[in-house]
This record gives C-alpha cells, sequence and structure tokens, in this order.
C-alpha cells in the first residue's frame, strides 16, 4: 500500500525506542512521546532504560519529539504504550485510550494504526477502533486500517532483540498484514509469522508470558514444599533437569511489566465469556504471594524480633534498571510489618525512581556498612556476583543471616558463625 512509508512511533519507552531506531536504519521515523523529560533525555544522547546505547542514539536519523504535530498525516502508526494493570488487577488501558486519541488528531485517510501493547484479544478492534474513527473522522476498515503485532521485548536482553525475533503480524485485512509484514521483515530478515487476524495476534501474545506465570509458580511452589522437607530446591531441580524435556524453570520473584499482568489480561478476557480461569489464577496467586513467604521466612529464620536487614536488589530482574512491578518490595514491606528495620543497595536502580514507585531511599554504597542482623540477596546483580565471603561476611553481626533467594553465593563456603537461608 505504501512503497516508503513514513512511520510514527507512538511511545518510546522499552518497546518503542529499539523498534524505532531500528526502522529509522530503512525509513523515515519520528519517535513520539508525551514525556518531555523522555524526549529531552533521548535528544541529548542517554536512554535510561540501558537498551539503545548513546552512539545509536547520537547517530539515529529519527526524529525525537513530543510535539504531536510531527505526526500529522504519517502513514504508518505504531503504537507501543504501556498496558498495565491496576489496584485490582483489572487491565489499565488508559495510555492505550490516549495514545489512540493522539493518533485520531492526526490520521489521515488510508493510514494503518498498529498495536503493538499487550492486550486482551479484541482491544485493537473494539476499543482502539471507535476512538480512532472518532477523533478523526474516518471510516474504520475503509479510510484508515487496523494491525497488530505484538511485542517481544525482554529489558536487558542483547540477544533476542527486535531485529532478531520472529515478528507477528496481522492486518484488518490481507494487504494490511503484507503491508506490515513488509516493513518488519526488512528489520528481521523477513522472520515473519502472519496470524489469522488480529484477535488471533493479541491472544497469542497473551498467553506466551501467561505460560511462563504457571510454570514458574509451579517451581515456585515446589520450592515451597522442599522448603518443608528440608531439601534444597536448586539441588533437586539440577538433578530433574537432566531428563531431556524437563522445563528448566526457576523459582523466585515475579515481576516487571509482562510476565506479573499478561495473565491477568487473559483473565479477564476469560471472565468476560463468563469463564472462570483456574490454573492463571492460580499460578498468579502463588507468585504474588511470593514475596510475603520469603519474609516470613527469613522472620524465622533469623530468630530474632526487630533486626537489621539490608536488601541487596530492588529491580524485577537481573543487570537492569527496570523497577517497573518488582516483587521485591513485597519482600520489604512485610519485614516491615514484622518489625524489621530495613536498608535497600541496588546500583542498577534509579535512585529517584526507587522514591517516587516505592518510597525507598537506596543506600548509596556497600562500603563501610556493617551491623546488620541479615543480608537478603534478592537481585542477581553482577556486581552481588562479584561479593566474596569477607565482604558479604563484614556486613553481618556475629550469628547473622545470609538469606539467599536466587542461589547468587551458592559455591560460597561462610564461616561456621553465619547461619545460612536460601529459597
Amino acid at each position: 500500500m505504501f512503497e516508503s512509508p513514513r512511520i510514527a512511533v507512538v511511545g518510546l519507552g522499552y518497546v518503542g525506542l529499539p523498534l524505532a531506531i531500528h526502522l529509522a536504519h530503512h525509513f523515515d521515523v519520528v519517535g513520539f512521546d508525551v514525556d518531555v523529560r523522555r524526549v529531552a533525555e533521548l535528544r541529548s544522547g542517554k536512554d535510561q532504560t540501558r537498551e539503545i546505547d548513546s552512539p545509536a542514539l547520537e547517530s539515529t536519523t529519527m526524529t525525537i519529539t513530543d510535539d504531536e504535530s510531527a505526526i500529522d498525516g504519517m502513514d504508518i502508526f505504531i503504537v507501543t504504550v504501556p498496558t498495565p494493570v491496576d489496584a485490582s488487577n483489572k487491565p489499565d488501558l488508559g495510555a492505550v485510550r490516549a495514545a489512540s486519541e493522539t493518533v485520531s488528531r492526526n490520521l489521515a485517510k488510508d493510514a494503518i494504526v498498529v498495536f503493538e501493547s499487550t492486550v486482551y484479544p479484541g482491544v485493537t478492534e473494539e476499543e482502539c477502533g471507535p476512538i480512532l474513527a472518532q477523533g478523526s473522522g474516518l471510516v474504520c476498515g475503509e479510510d484508515f486500517f487496523l494491525g497488530y503485532s505484538p511485542e517481544r521485548i525482554n529489558p536487558g536482553d542483547r540477544e533476542h532483540t527486535v531485529d532478531r525475533i520472529t515478528k507477528i503480524v496481522a492486518g484488518q485485512t490481507p494487504e494490511v498484514t503484507e503491508q506490515l509484514a513488509q516493513i518488519y521483515g526488512v528489520l528481521n530478515g523477513g522472520d515473519i509469522y502472519r496470524a489469522r487476524n488480529i484477535r488471533t495476534a493479541e491472544a497469542a501474545k497473551v498467553i506466551e508470558n501467561a505460560q511462563r506465570d504457571i510454570n514458574i509458580a509451579f517451581v515456585n511452589e515446589v520450592a515451597m514444599i522442599l522448603n518443608g522437607l528440608d531439601l534444597d530446591v536448586l539441588d533437586v531441580l539440577e538433578a530433574a533437569n537432566t531428563k531431556w524435556n524437563f522445563l528448566p524453570f526457576m523459582p523466585g520473584l515475579v515481576g516487571g511489566h509482562c510476565i506479573g499482568v499478561d495473565p491477568y489480561y487473559l483473565a479477564h478476557a476469560a471472565q468476560k465469556t463468563g469463564l472462570h480461569p483456574e490454573v492463571v489464577l492460580a499460578g498468579r496467586r502463588i507468585n504474588d504471594s511470593m514475596g510475603s513467604y520469603i519474609a516470613r521466612e527469613i522472620h524465622k529464620a533469623m530468630e530474632r524480633e526487630g533486626g537489621r536487614i539490608i536488601v541487596l536488589g530492588l529491580t524485577f530482574k537481573e543487570n537492569v534498571p527496570d523497577l517497573r512491578n518488582s516483587r521485591v518490595i513485597d519482600i520489604i514491606a512485610t519485614l516491615h510489618e514484622l518489625g524489621h528495620e530495613v536498608d535497600v543497595h541496588d546500583p542498577q536502580a534509579s535512585p529517584g525512581d526507587a522514591k517516587i514507585f516505592f518510597d525507598v531511599d537506596l543506600v548509596a554504597s556497600l562500603d563501610g556498612l556493617t551491623g546488620y542482623d541479615a543480608v537478603i540477596g534478592a537481585v542477581k546483580h553482577r556486581e552481588y556476583e562479584a561479593l566474596n565471603e569477607a565482604s558479604l561476611e563484614g556486613l553481618l553481626l556475629a550469628g547473622g543471616l545470609i538469606a539467599d533467594i536466587k542461589g547468587i553465593w551458592r559455591g560460597i563456603a561462610f564461616s561456621d558463625t553465619l547461619r545460612r537461608w536460601q529459597l
């Protein structure tokens, strides 16, 4: 439909920025975000998400802007805004609706609007389509067209980048599907899967992370069982993993913007049909409870009330600054409820974001710190993997506890004066 399409990427976060950067190697691209601070940061050559390095930002031909007029009349709009859940774990479509309104004001005849945001089946056509039509005065499916291509960004992953993964595409018409296959195929050497329709593509995305969530919930429940049997879950998983078809999932906290969120979108879609999703929500209940479970087990292992504890790591996963939906805060909150004083350190996280998201004041450095009753290894950052026996023991009082949630220090033999707890 467009030989050399002009593309607007709406939302320059973890998903939109890498996509826009790669698209700009081949097309005329405008990257738009409503956050003026984010736009200023990117224009200065810095990306706080660390998905794109400064040389790539400084050399890009993409226009980075918060000026809505810059996307007026573009051929292709790709919407990459967050789709979280609210306090009741219900889908929050506020950002995707707002983005649809923004696009509607700048929509020209024959344009294609593609959504990459994770949604439940039906949102693109039943929620976004009418907003786009109303704001533009155009007819959906005749004057402009819809598409869906689910994002598969894994923060901090330098192997499965947008140019190295299979991309699912689906359009409102076969012609739109082919247009999207052409655009995305330029990025990844034509590694494109054409879904039957938009609802199929939406469903494929939402079940990908729900499947991971359920598998992690299983090993989390196994960890609880084995803990009661005084067995090391990592030892058991290593043994079981010698079978050729055993799935190597690990226990722990399940956070981030996708795995801890997408199952609720799937559950919402199921409930709209009158079905109560037993397995999906059971997995969520287990994983949502892990922070509290871990904190209470550590409390028991400490064998003392009102201790001083330092938690190492606050981000939702190792070696990234991403604090979205981190469940480490559940451990911290429960320890506070149990009467402990808790300090938190994380060399990867932004102190400002930690304060805004969780009202946590991060400890700036571990240097000189001592006198703790317990050290909790919550996130497997490379900085914590590098800590040795002396560094860890120096943080603790005699008889203190080293609580290792991620098996960071399994290979270290600590002195007999220290106690040890491991998930």
